[in-house]
């Protein structure tokens, strides 16, 4: 199930586990198929079960007071989802859907503290993992509040392509799912203003777009767009 070992992308909890420790965790729970667009956890729920994508792809929401589904991220092949719940009792803190068919690991909570206690290296990943994403929250904050939307939606594209984009002759394709609504959320912008910053850099030549599909076609031009050198000074 999933990459061959040593293939999983950089920031995953598989690639940051030694090769006994990832298999391990390989082992644990039950694994099962998950069709495009299948709900894996839902906000609020009480459940507290961990889920290891084998070889998938899925997004994080949040609900809105307004309706609106709020994007917060996106989960890759290697990642676990629902371990804040896990560790701590809370009830689902975002919702977890797939944006292709899947394959997952349905880990009970027990078995997965278990597992940590054994492997301590394995808890200092997963620290580590619940930092970096506290890190890129607070960036985004930051962003919100110090950069045009053009130049956060060029951030967006910039960290989703770069991690889990896949190339072919036309560029970096980005093929989430994602609907321009959950795309404003996560750029924290009005949909008609996101509407306006991709029509910007599509007619710049930087992108196109299709159906819940980007494609980078100038890399370069997106990294000056989105102010990543001067943001990593």
């Amino acid at each position: 199930m999933g990459c061959p070992d040593g293939d999983w992308l950089p920031g995953t909890l598989l690639s940051r586990l030694d090769a006994a420790a990832r298999r391990e965790l390989r082992r644990l729970g039950t694994a099962r198929g998950a069709p495009a667009s299948s709900v894996i956890l839902r906000e609020g729920r009480r459940d507290s079960h961990v889920i290891l994508l084998g070889d998938g792809l899925a997004k994080v929401t949040v609900a809105m007071t307004d309706g609106r589904h709020a994007l917060l991220d996106v989960r890759v092949s290697g990642d676990v989802v629902g371990e804040i719940s896990a560790l701590n009792g809370t009830p689902r803190s975002a919702t977890v859907t797939t944006c292709r068919t899947s394959t997952i690991r349905v880990i009970d909570r027990d078995d997965f503290r278990a597992f940590l206690r054994d492997h301590p290296d394995a808890a200092m990943a997963m620290a580590g993992i619940v930092a970096d994403r506290l890190r890129m929250a607070n960036r985004r904050r930051v962003d919100f509040a110090s950069y045009p939307v053009r130049v956060r939606l060029a951030r967006v594209l910039w960290e989703i392509a770069a991690a889990y984009g896949r190339r072919d002759r036309d560029g970096i394709v980005v093929d989430l799912r994602l609907t321009q609504s959950e795309l404003a959320t996560m750029c924290g912008a009005a949909e008609i203003t996101l509407q306006k910053a991709i029509r910007d850099l599509r007619d710049s030549g930087i992108v196109t777009t299709g159906y819940r599909q980007i494609v980078v076609r100038d890399v370069a031009a997106l990294r000056l767009s989105a102010d990543v050198a001067r943001s990593d000074d």
